[in-house]
């Protein structure tokens, strides 16, 4: 028996680049920070604060909600699987990518800023999970009226 589960608790580091493909599939891409704090560790040594990178992708109708609601900025809970993938560069060089493939997703924060086209009252919504409102990010067309009803999304 083995496990590939990612549970990351960040900002994101730049707005996501969504595309759509046939029958409204789609992917999303972007970047989250994570921060380990300063501290002072054995015999008085001051470790700096370290920022982690990652690269993240969302498949399905999970696209939706990170056009709708995820932006630069945005903290996030996720969850998820660590994909590796290799790739061939212009130059011939063989390049290798490591992603965190989201299964759950939970916004934490709102998107500060009032003159923005985006829906700033969904905090804590969790989207993948077993909680509610839970959303398994397979079908587009599952989300439902309510899901898209920003007067009452949940």
């Amino acid at each position: 028996m083995s496990i590939n589960k990612v549970i990351l608790l960040g900002n994101v580091g730049k707005e996501p680049d969504i595309r759509y493909f046939e029958q409204n599939r789609g992917v999303a891409n972007f970047t989250l920070a994570t921060t380990e704090r300063a501290h002072t560790g054995r015999n008085d040594q001051q470790i700096p604060e370290r920022t982690e990178w990652h690269n993240i992708v969302v498949r399905g109708g999970l696209v939706q909600v990170v056009e709708r609601f995820v932006h630069k900025g945005s903290k996030l809970y996720l969850e998820g699987k660590i994909r590796t993938r290799s790739y061939v560069d212009r130059e011939g060089r063989d390049r290798f990518v490591t992603e965190i493939v989201v299964d759950v997703l939970e916004i934490l924060s709102r998107r500060d800023g009032g003159n923005n086209n985006h829906n700033n009252d969904y905090q804590n919504q969790a989207f993948g999970g077993l909680g509610e409102p839970s959303y398994s990010g397979d079908n587009p067309d599952d989300l439902g009226d309510d899901f898209l009803d920003t007067n009452n999304p949940f």
